[in-house]
């Protein structure tokens, strides 16, 4: 009887880990625990930081700068990562923005980039354009439209991560980060 109660336990903790593996994300609780996660700009929550604690037991995991675990835990019923820094860095601008051709817009692959976003506006500042193509996985667009008589276009690139966080349309000459009111969706 003993044996069997260890095996049912030993089932439900792999059961068990096999779901927080799943959703590694989401804070667990429960009475006999509690697991918050926190991260500030690619660092730990000064603050609180990350804690696992019991009647028994407390375990608190800070960083600042990088994820307190850059190498993921794993056997072979789980795997865990102490971040998405390793694997889904922040978004960067898009940078060598060129046309090759007269209706063929291309720009340098940016590494952490899973799709791209095209911004076409008619005058700048105003609002920085608008979506002109969404989700794009090439480094280039085409676009035939002529503009009218003594008007002209302007394209703004951006790349957005697997995580789905767009990065920036870039920065004024005064140094501020160009807003994105209208972003594709």
């Amino acid at each position: 009887m003993i044996m069997a109660n260890r095996s049912i336990r030993r089932a439900l903790l792999g059961m068990f880990l096999g779901v927080v593996a799943a959703v590694p994300a989401w804070a667990q609780s429960s009475a006999s625990y509690k697991l918050q996660e926190a991260t500030v700009n690619g660092g730990g929550d000064p603050a609180s930081g990350v804690a696992l604690a019991s009647a028994h037991f407390r375990i608190s995991l800070d960083a600042i700068g990088e994820g307190a675990v850059r190498v993921g835990l794993v056997s072979a019923s789980f795997h865990l990562d102490g971040s998405f820094l390793g694997r889904y860095a922040p978004p960067g601008e898009v940078s060598g923005t060129r046309f090759s051709d007269a209706t063929t817009l291309q720009w340098n692959a940016e590494p952490s980039a899973g799709v791209y976003e095209v911004y076409r506006g008619t005058s700048l500042p105003g609002t920085y354009g608008t979506c002109f193509a969404s989700n794009l996985t090439a480094t280039n667009v085409t676009d035939a439209t002529i503009p009218s008589v003594g008007g002209s276009f302007f394209y703004l690139v951006t790349a957005r991560n697997r995580l789905s966080e767009e990065g920036t349309k870039g920065f004024r000459s005064n140094g501020t980060q160009r807003p994105n009111s209208l972003p594709c969706p």
